[in-house]
């Protein structure tokens, strides 16, 4: 039987992300895990020239305030029964990710995915499906429902 004791969860406070969060605290509880709930500060976005003129700098970002917006992104009650860690880092999502994986030695990774397809798949990639292919511990992908089921 497979026993879970560290489960890492990624949060971008999209509703993907949440609801790979409700799988997250759901398996945790399971196996009375500890869960890591992680923000990653995408380091690249300040980069361009689009955030040239913004009123933030990567310096400037309360690192404090986006801890507490992890914790508050939690269903009331959650830190009673589990225990929660936050990480926030800056750099390149996936591979914040998968280092922070590695570093806690975590036997889980719960990821949401926003099932891009086409030429968004391409112009953003795919932070998921790159954690899955590069992650030493088993990930699961969490998308939304489909508006329209699928017919085969």
């Amino acid at each position: 039987m497979i026993v879970l004791k560290k489960i890492l969860c990624p949060v971008d406070h999209s509703e993907c992300s949440y609801l790979a969060l409700k799988y997250a605290i759901s398996l945790a509880l399971k196996d009375e895990a500890k869960l890591y709930l992680m923000h990653v500060i995408d380091t690249r976005l300040y980069d361009t020239e689009i955030y040239k003129f913004s009123p933030y700098k990567l310096d400037e970002i309360d690192m404090n305030k986006i801890h507490e917006d992890l914790i508050k992104s939690l269903p009331e009650g959650t830190m009673d029964v589990l225990e929660v860690e936050t990480i926030v880092i800056k750099g390149i999502p996936f591979h914040e990710t998968i280092n922070a994986a590695t570093e806690i030695g975590a036997d889980l990774i719960v990821i949401g995915t926003h099932g891009r397809t086409g030429l968004s798949h391409v112009v953003m990639g795919s932070v998921a499906e790159k954690v899955v292919r590069k992650a030493s511990c088993p990930v699961l992908t969490v998308r939304m429902p489909s508006p329209i089921p699928c017919t085969d």
